[in-house]
């Protein structure tokens, strides 16, 4: 199999495993491929910690799924002036549509690649670099920092993602998600985007979030 035949694979096997987890689970934190409810919340509550001001700002949420990031949100006091969800499975937004719209502050935008985002305040990932399937280390590496590329060329003031970590318990690791070294990525955006760079790792999961700032004039 050529390389671009393997890429394609693993995106259609990607592709597959979060349209069945939306079958099974609807647009739940476990249709999104999070264990429950808390799992994902917390994980919101790290990527949010990139916005100081809770108000007046647009933010883009890649990899948007059914939501609930922006349900989140308002129920924690932020108050976007504009929220635009990112997704390449047209179920998951249909999933969001239901309980989003009509919101004159919301957007949601199918898309094939990060590159098809719009420029924002702020962006956010929340488990899009975790499920693999069968991509190699070495091209799931390329697509994370391509990917975090586009983010930062995305947003005027930031930026926040997560990943799971490669200091998760040998037993429990599995052989179709992707585990990263956060040293190095917090090495890569300090010495790439910003001087102002957050490493958190301290809130009892077995993943990290990188949270990028820049300059806000």
């Amino acid at each position: 199999m050529s390389s671009s035949n393997k890429e394609i694979y693993s995106a259609s096997r990607i592709l597959d495993f979060y349209t069945k987890r939306l079958e099974n689970f609807g647009g739940s934190s476990q249709g999104v491929g999070w264990k429950n409810d808390e799992a994902q919340l917390i994980r919101f509550e790290q990527l949010l910690k990139l916005i100081q001001d809770k108000s007046s700002f647009s933010i883009n949420d890649l990899g948007c799924g059914s939501g609930r990031l922006y349900k989140y949100m308002l129920s924690t006091g932020y108050s976007p002036m504009f929220y635009c969800g990112y997704d390449i499975l047209e179920e998951m937004l249909l999933s969001a549509e239901k309980t989003l719209l009509p919101d004159p502050k919301v957007k949601l935008i199918k898309i094939e690649s990060s590159a098809d985002m719009e420029v924002s305040d702020y962006t956010v990932a929340s488990g899009v670099f975790n499920v693999k399937c069968e991509a190699q280390e070495k091209e799931w590496m390329e697509h994370i920092l391509s990917t975090i590329n586009v983010m930062h060329e995305r947003s005027k003031y930031g930026f926040a993602f997560n990943l799971l970590t490669k200091y998760s318990d040998t037993e429990y690791m599995q052989s179709y998600l992707y585990y990263a070294d956060p040293l190095f990525f917090f090495d890569f955006c300090k010495r790439n985007f910003s001087k102002n760079v957050a490493l958190l790792h301290d809130y009892f999961q077995y993943d990290f979030t990188i949270i990028v700032r820049k300059t806000r004039i």
